[in-house]
């Protein structure tokens, strides 16, 4: 869902991975854990589908993975204030080239460890390491330029 943002797509890649993971199992090495080498299938699909169609390019948030505001009720201007600073950091985040995006979110959305985010994008975890530090510096940049403390 993250990927694809649309869950038809995204069942779609999922059971196609599923396939596909079952034709190929003659070819799992054992390397990484059988999760890690699903989740990298079913993820190349994902981008591979979405390369093909870079229409939707806007990032879902769901208030569940949001942290908890604090104690008690926000009120509607806490509520609103909230809100204003979900929609500058998904469009702070929507800035990022698709390598750092894709890494970010895997990390903060997806809660993948570094490990299985380098075993996942095929890449060392110093590049995951990387691509995290300047997404986030990049982020912060562009809130700090609007305001947003």
């Amino acid at each position: 869902m993250r990927v694809l943002r649309d869950e038809e797509r995204a069942r779609d890649a999922v059971q196609e991975g599923f396939l596909k993971a079952y034709r190929s199992l003659d070819r799992f090495e054992g390397r990484s854990s059988f999760y890690t080498w699903l989740y990298r299938l079913v993820l190349n699909l994902c981008l591979d589908m979405r390369r093909r169609d870079r229409s939707d390019r806007e990032v879902e948030w769901s208030e569940e993975r949001l942290p908890p505001a604090g104690a008690g009720d926000l009120g509607p201007a806490g509520a609103l204030e909230r809100s204003e600073i979900r929609a500058r950091l998904a469009a702070a985040i929507e800035t990022l080239p698709d390598v750092q995006r894709e890494t970010l979110l895997l990390r903060e959305v997806e809660g993948l460890s570094y490990k299985e985010i380098a075993d996942a994008l095929g890449i060392s975890k110093g590049t995951v390491m990387s691509r995290l530090h300047y997404a986030r510096k990049k982020i912060q940049r562009i809130l700090e330029e609007e305001g947003v403390a």
